[in-house]
């Protein structure tokens, strides 16, 4: 403990000073941590109740021009819930090629607050704590991270590709009247180079 010394005749005087001016700034210090609390749950109630209005499972279909021109026929569904502390966001992707070969992929991450409104970090793995983490771009993993704009929630996906350069993926899924209306780009080097809209009627 530091003490305040006072030039006075009793030493125990200037103790009982220094322990009184501890015990005055305490409330102070209880109150501001208190108000950051607050602050803190504030933020994340707003951030859960922008999302909450996306919530819910939605499936459609569209034709996915492929590089020789060609319609593949492509089913796609997303399922948009809440955890303990976000949200999560599960897609599948089901290609019908005219091969007769069909591929399905799935992909599932959870979000959570970031300290930028209405932008959310994506939590993908565990480390050696037990704590989920970002993946790591510089290893061909993909950097990932959403955010809400008015009616429209975006998930960005970025890849780092071997010699530097980067891929886009970006997903917007706008509410609209009886589901989501979804636009998926792919870009590279600033440029767009493939696109796919389409409805996905809520169930």
């Amino acid at each position: 403990m530091t003490y305040i010394m006072w030039t006075g005749p009793k030493g125990e005087t200037s103790m009982i000073a220094a322990r009184t001016a501890m015990r005055s700034k305490a409330p102070r210090f209880l109150s501001a941590l208190m108000a950051l609390s607050a602050a803190v749950v504030l933020f994340a109630s707003q951030a859960r109740a922008d999302v909450d209005s996306f919530f819910g499972s939605y499936a459609g279909s569209a034709e996915v021009t492929a590089l020789d021109g060609t319609k593949i026929p492509r089913d796609m569904s997303v399922e948009i819930s809440g955890t303990d502390d976000g949200f999560r966001v599960q897609w599948t992707s089901v290609t019908y090629r005219a091969s007769g070969k069909i591929s399905e992929k799935s992909y599932e991450i959870d979000f959570v607050a970031s300290d930028r409104e209405n932008v959310f970090a994506a939590a993908q793995r565990k480390n050696v704590f037990g704590h989920t983490v970002q993946l790591d771009p510089m290893k061909g993993e993909p950097y990932v991270w959403s955010r809400i704009s008015g009616e429209t929630l975006t998930v960005f996906s970025l890849f780092v590709d071997e010699d530097g350069g980067y891929i886009m993926q970006q997903y917007d899924r706008t509410l609209a009247e009886g589901g989501l209306n979804l636009r998926f780009q792919v870009i590279s080097a600033g440029e767009v180079q493939r696109a796919v809209e389409t409805f996905l009627t809520a169930n």
